[in-house]
């Protein structure tokens, strides 16, 4: 829903596409709309409600072809159920296919570090679903989360320089149990791979680029 984290997502399936030529590749559509009122400001009660806009987008979409529906916000997907029931095209599940990608490790996986917008903390988006697969989420303190708001505003405001600040937080999650990491905000996927973490990375917009990918090729779409 952000800008850079829409060029980012739209990069990742370009790049994930297995593609010799041109017209290997997927047909994509998108309607780029940072007119949507903030997510996070929202959940707050600080802040307009964003259905309406995140609806009239999608129906564009709908409307111009689109066989199904992506969303490179993690806390836009507060609103999914909402917005599923105003249109008659699949939208893809990006807090649920990065919750089914933990799982796979269940075994090994038992506490799982979250960074993400508080909207996204305090909505539960992912520690319910975690919670029903045995996985304890791990969230920064108070402090913590103060530095990982202000690290996803300077992304979205251009600034890349905040591997550092996101790496504090992360290794402190590490340090209290964490076995791996979810990078649960999309300006946190633009700069997650330059963190560097010896426990495992996950990364919402790359499985969601995978899954987007995977879903038209299965169904047919173009």
């Amino acid at each position: 829903m952000g800008p850079e984290a829409t060029v980012e997502l739209f990069k990742r399936i370009v790049n994930g596409t297995p593609a010799k030529t041109d017209q290997d590749h997927l047909r994509i559509i998108i309607d780029n709309n940072p007119g949507i009122p903030d997510r996070t400001a929202a959940i707050l009660e600080k802040g307009s409600d964003p259905l309406p806009a995140l609806i009239r987008s999608a129906r564009v979409l709908e409307q111009a072809g689109a066989d199904f529906l992506v969303i490179p916000c993690n806390t836009a997907h507060h609103w999914l159920p909402k917005l599923r029931k105003s249109l008659t095209i699949p939208v893809l599940d990006m807090v649920e296919e990065v919750v089914k990608e933990i799982a796979k490790d269940s075994q090994a996986l038992k506490r799982v570090g979250l960074m993400a917008t508080t909207g996204t903390i305090k909505t539960k988006l992912y520690q319910t679903r975690l919670a029903e697969k045995g996985i304890r989420t791990l969230l920064p303190e108070p402090r913590e989360q103060v530095q990982v708001m202000q690290s996803i505003f300077r992304v979205k405001g251009g600034d890349h320089r905040v591997e550092q600040q996101v790496l504090d937080v992360a290794q402190s999650l590490v340090a209290r149990g964490a076995q791996g990491m979810i990078m649960g905000c999309t300006e946190l996927s633009i700069v997650g791979e330059g963190v560097g973490l010896a426990c495992p990375l996950f990364d919402p917009l790359l499985i969601l680029a995978q899954r987007a990918i995977d879903y038209a090729i299965r169904t047919g779409a173009s």
